[in-house]
């Protein structure tokens, strides 16, 4: 047993299912699921663009420990339709963040393992009232004491209303293959042309959404590898090092984020930021493997601050 819990350590985050991320994470045998799939509490609109639902929306919620600590999960299924929000499944999210707000008896860390697109377009109205009531839930949560950590590292990435999520979250945790920005390659091209953004150039996305070049931004706290035990690793560190939610934590985020403006604002790619933060072989970090990399990011200035 011991011996396929460790092998299971190793397994990847990002090739894994939301529950086997899950299982990865917590601690054995320590999850208790809410409204799971024998609920049945599935999109009541799917079935109007004769799509299949699943019967838990492609969200899993319920709570757990970590490293013997009580905390509460959701995880998107990205393999379901791209992890998306719908009503049913932004409702659960929401529900649980405003239950851990409102009631102290239940664990007060919140554990988001976000892998989304962003809204479902077939639910377009709902989704886009999910990902603004969950933003708001989070704030709130936070401002009441709760610890609120984003995961990020799936196929879907984080883009679109998970990417804004993840930023109102009190810390994050990403892997190099974690994509994390507000709108996708898509929709980029979609709107601004392939000369704008090649979503097919994939050393163009990485380089830009991906892990590393988050985590050396700022806008992740933390970098790991793609497996379960280096989330589950790096989540537990971030336990003890969640920011107070204050006007004195809000105005040092502002203050930090203008200052990024004035210093990259005029950069247009990756590898020229990586240059102005005193990298100096920026072209050689794309091959980095994590280690070397977590290494090089830990005495980086703009990646480890203290204001988020």
């Amino acid at each position: 047993m011991m011996e396929d819990a460790a092998l299971y350590g190793q397994a990847s985050w990002f090739q894994a299912t939301a529950r086997q991320r899950v299982a990865g994470l917590l601690d054995l045998n320590s999850f208790t699921e809410f409204l799971g799939p024998s609920e049945r509490i599935q999109s009541p609109h799917l079935h109007l663009f004769d799509l299949p639902s699943a019967f838990d929306d492609g969200v899993v919620i319920g709570r757990g420990k970590l490293g013997g600590k009580d905390v509460l999960v959701a995880a998107q299924e990205g393999q379901f339709m791209g992890g998306t929000f719908g009503e049913v499944s932004g409702a659960k999210m929401v529900g649980l963040i405003r239950a851990a707000r409102d009631h102290k008896s239940l664990p007060q860390t919140i554990l988001l393992l976000l892998d989304s697109g962003g809204v479902r377009l077939q639910e377009a109205n709902a989704g886009e009232l999910a990902v603004s009531e969950l933003m708001r839930a989070i704030v709130q949560a936070r401002s009441a004491g709760v610890a609120v950590i984003a995961l990020v590292g799936g196929k879907a990435g984080a883009f679109g209303g998970a990417g804004l999520t993840a930023a109102t979250c009190s810390r994050v945790v990403v892997s190099e293959q974690g994509r994390l920005a507000v709108s996708g390659p898509e929709v980029i091209e979609t709107n601004k042309g392939v000369e704008e953004f090649d979503s097919k150039n994939k050393a163009l996305v990485w380089s830009t959404d991906g892990g590393k070049n988050r985590r050396l931004l700022g806008g992740a706290d933390a970098f790991t590898e793609d497996s379960m035990e280096g989330f589950r690793a790096a989540a537990m560190a971030l336990l003890a090092k969640v920011p107070a939610f204050d006007l004195k934590t809000m105005q040092a985020e502002q203050e930090r984020l203008a200052a990024r403006q004035e210093r990259f604002g005029a950069c247009d790619d990756a590898v020229s930021m990586w240059r102005i933060l005193g990298i100096k072989d920026p072209e050689a970090m794309r091959d980095m493997n994590s280690k070397e990399f977590a290494a090089l990011a830990s005495g980086i200035k703009e990646a480890n601050h203290d204001a988020r």
